[in-house]
């Protein structure tokens, strides 16, 4: 067994000293939750020395973390969280700060007399390290059945992944109890506890205008995306990690701005061109839910197109991870074509689907769009590893019984090539 995937498994012991500070927020309780659940790490804007936790009880108590360094774990420190919404229970939250980078912490949840189980959770290192992600696209139908197996087989096989990417969709019905508890125990207490989970809306996320009463609550952002815009303040963020910036948007224009579209988008696109110009990393991903290429016959995103495209493309991210068309897909702009019909030079644009529900797919849309399919694949939930080492990245999409269906690498050791490799 791997260190990492060790350290999910028990809890471990490390040393340092730290600081915490509640999450500030209000919402009156419920009483329909019983013990802690749903406990979840979810970024903060420095990982490697910070942590936010959120997390549902009944609300008969007053939520409080308690944490230590794993190393010690008698030196025990105790800080109350905040109550942040009732939804069938009180959902809770709490930030740590004042970590030390690449140190375990062991820590549990409660209201000082019930508690959830004891984990572990990592804090980024302060460089550069290599380090694993998973990507997933819609899980939203089939929670429990096809989603489920398709998450335990990621984490079967990459089980020293150090974050989850949620491209939306990750359920059906915006403000269903029940999915959301399919979701939950899809991903499993342990992932949900121990790895951070880095998650955009989708349009299932929505009832007609309004975000799911269950968003926020259990996925509150990094709090350093737009101050202006329906629903961007708590949805769009970006999180540093081991010389990676992730970039969350939000793709809802149907759904948060439809009377105001284009200053919503462009609102969104003067905030992420600051924050790609600010990145110290070498590195930079993207993920939002629509995508700018549609891999369906009868879909178009124009308006995120026409907003997005040029930011993505001068600023030279890298991945740019999405949903919604359930199906698999993988291209670039043509004009970044080499002379090498394996290679191209620019931004890498990704659909995927993880769920049951599937969609036919076309080019259409790219080739209409300066835009090419290097890859597409109807009929196939997959799950995505991404491995970032110094100036290189591989990237490959499997099935859930472990078949490669798309893979490609990305080196920056002299420009930046991206070469296919299936």
């Amino acid at each position: 067994m791997s260190p990492l995937a060790a350290r999910r498994a028990f809890a471990l012991f490390g040393s340092t000293l730290l600081a915490l500070t509640a999450v500030a927020a209000t919402a009156p309780a419920a009483t329909a939750a019983t013990d802690p659940e749903r406990v979840i790490l979810t970024p903060t804007a420095d990982p490697a020395t910070s942590q936010t936790l959120t997390w549902r009880s009944d609300g008969s108590g007053a939520p409080v973390l308690q944490i230590a360094p794993a190393a010690d774990p008698d030196r025990v420190d105790t800080v109350e969280g905040a109550d942040t919404a009732s939804v069938n229970g009180t959902f809770h939250a709490v930030t740590a700060t004042g970590l030390t980078p690449g140190t375990d912490y062991r820590y549990r949840v409660g209201d000082g007399t019930t508690f959830s189980p004891w984990r572990v959770f990592t804090t980024a290192s302060s460089g550069a390290d290599p380090f694993t992600f998973l990507y997933f696209g819609d899980i939203q139908n089939g929670i429990s059945t096809g989603g489920a197996t398709m998450v335990r087989a990621a984490l079967a096989a990459e089980p020293d992944a150090e974050l989850a990417v949620h491209a939306g969709d990750l359920i059906n019905t915006a403000d269903s109890e029940s999915e959301w508890t399919e979701w939950f125990d899809a991903i499993g207490p342990e992932a949900a506890g121990t790895m951070n989970h880095i998650t955009a809306p989708g349009n299932h996320e929505y009832s007609l205008l309004s975000l799911s009463r269950y968003w926020t609550a259990q996925f509150p952002g990094a709090g350093n995306g737009p101050t202006g815009g329906r629903h961007l303040p708590e949805t769009v963020y970006h999180t540093d990690y081991q010389g990676v910036r992730f970039v969350v948007l939000n793709s809802n224009y149907r759904n948060a701005a439809p009377l105001s579209t284009r200053s919503w988008l462009d609102t969104q696109q003067r905030w992420l061109e600051e924050t790609l110009e600010s990145n110290p990393h070498e590195w930079t991903v993207v993920t939002f839910h629509h995508p700018v290429f549609s891999n369906s016959p009868s879909r178009d995103n124009r308006p995120l197109r026409d907003a997005w495209l040029d930011t993505l493309e001068e600023h030279g991210v890298d991945l740019v991870l999405q949903g919604h068309d359930h199906s698999y897909a993988r291209g670039n702009l043509t004009a970044n074509r080499t002379d090498d019909p394996a290679v191209q030079t620019g931004t890498v644009y990704t659909v995927a689907v993880t769920g049951t529900k599937m969609y036919d797919v076309s080019d259409g849309n790219w080739t209409s769009n300066g835009a090419e399919a290097r890859v597409q694949i109807a009929d196939t939930p997959t799950f995505q590893a991404v491995e970032v080492d110094g100036d290189r990245l591989v990237y490959t999409a499997r099935t859930a019984d472990g078949t490669v269906v798309d893979a490609f690498t990305i080196d920056k050791s002299d420009g930046k090539r991206v070469t296919d490799t299936l």
